[in-house]
């Protein structure tokens, strides 16, 4: 399938670079990069959207990205930022508290407030992406 049109982050004047800046400000909060690729692929896996390797990951802890809950590869503080990617990308399908509050107890947990707007924000960042790539069916970037 070829693309319907090109990213709209390009075609409208001055859209690409507070995109970028946001994903520049997201990453001086100091959450470790993993964590943050981490929420990239899960987010992506759950949208079906490809990316490519995240630097640095282990092929072990990507290909079992999807079964963080069984994997001993993750951190607590990984699992509730998984948890927490889950359910925000997921937000239809709980009609009650889409974030149930011991997923977002547990995030808390874990990361400061700066922390925990950052991973709020990556994941929103993420599934921006990957809708907009999806309506203009935007090729995905080489996997290997």
């Amino acid at each position: 399938m070829s693309p319907r049109m090109t990213n709209p982050s390009l075609v409208v004047p001055d859209a690409l670079p507070p995109l970028l800046e946001l994903t520049k400000v997201i990453g001086k909060v100091g959450l470790p990069q993993r964590t943050l690729d981490l929420i990239r692929l899960r987010v992506s896996q759950i949208n079906g959207r490809p990316i490519r390797l995240a630097e640095g990951e282990t092929d072990e802890r990507l290909l079992k990205a999807a079964e963080w809950r069984e994997a001993s590869c993750f951190g607590d503080a990984e699992r509730a930022a998984l948890a927490l990617s889950e359910v925000l990308t997921r937000i239809s399908d709980r009609a009650e508290d889409p974030v149930p509050d011991e997923v977002w107890l547990e995030a808390a947990r874990h990361y400061t407030e700066q922390e925990l707007g950052a991973v709020v924000i990556q994941i929103g960042l993420v599934n921006l992406w990957n809708r907009i790539n999806v309506a203009t069916r935007e090729v995905p970037g080489d996997l290997s």
